[in-house]
Formats: structure tokens, C-alpha cells, sequence
């Protein structure tokens, strides 16, 4: 396997396991009518950049400092394809 083909898989993982691993903020439960979901920043921050750049999660605008990344309605979605695209169930 190349190192391309590593890093999107390693990418992929972290996108599963935020989504899998999402809760709700007490004080913020929904904006607009739509549920928000946050996850823990446990990850590497260089796939954690590239997943906010490609509009999966927002890191908020000071990222150094927050323990905790946004879910993006486009996040979700691409979460619940590739837990298909591996068999894997909620």
C-alpha cells in the first residue's frame, strides 16, 4: 500500500471516529432548527486541518485552543458513507 493511499484511510478513520464518537454541547443543542454535534480533538491536527478545509468539521477560529471540533452536515454525511463503505453499523 503507498503513503497516499495510508493517509486517505488514516483520514478516513478519523472522520468514523469523530462521528462515532460526536455529543451534544449543554449549552448549544441546535442552531436553526438543526441538531449540532461535537466531537473530541484527539487527533492529528494535520488530518483534523484537511478535514476542516474540506468543510467536514470547523475547528472554530482559534483551533490551537479548542479541545473539540464541529461535525459539518457534510462531515455527517460523509461519516455515515464511509461507515457503509467499511460494513460498519451505528
Amino acid at each position: 500500500m503507498d503513503k497516499k493511499s495510508l493517509e486517505q484511510i488514516r483520514k478516513e478513520l478519523t472522520m468514523m471516529l469523530l462521528y462515532l464518537s460526536r455529543f451534544k454541547d449543554r449549552d448549544l443543542t441546535s442552531v436553526n432548527g438543526k441538531e449540532i454535534f461535537n466531537a473530541w480533538k484527539g487527533y492529528d491536527f494535520d488530518v483534523l486541518n484537511e478535514l476542516d478545509d474540506e468543510d467536514f468539521i470547523r475547528q472554530g477560529k482559534h483551533p490551537s485552543r479548542s479541545k473539540s471540533v464541529y461535525l459539518t452536515d457534510t462531515g455527517i454525511e460523509k461519516a455515515k458513507e464511509l461507515l457503509e463503505k467499511y460494513g460498519i453499523s451505528e
